[in-house]
């Protein structure tokens, strides 16, 4: 699997700094990607960066809500990995792209 970054050049919507997909290059998956992932700057004092996967909106009695694409079977925690992947991913790219400036 691969971490493609996508930098938001735009600045919109603020905190956004790039997007994520996954490419699978072997096994079941092989050929397809997974859109949808979204790398941004934490709020607050405490600062750091934080992902979101893939969600489908939807209302319900005009509220909006969302609807977790890629959810945990058991472990709650499972997720984790992912994200630090992801996370990783992003630092090398911005590392690449310190250098080639």
């Amino acid at each position: 699997m691969t971490v493609k970054i996508t930098p938001n050049d735009k600045g919109n919507p603020p905190g956004k700094l790039a997007e994520a997909e996954l490419h699978f290059a072997d096994g079941p998956l092989e050929g397809l990607k997974l859109i949808g992932f979204a790398i941004w700057e934490r709020r607050g004092a405490a600062g750091g960066r934080n992902v979101t996967f893939p969600a489908r909106s939807y209302s319900v009695n005009g509220e909006r809500r969302s609807f977790a694409l890629l959810r945990p079977i058991v472990d709650a925690t499972a997720q984790s990995k992912l994200r630090d992947i992801v996370l990783e991913a992003f630092q090398e790219y911005e590392e690449r792209a310190a250098i080639a400036s």
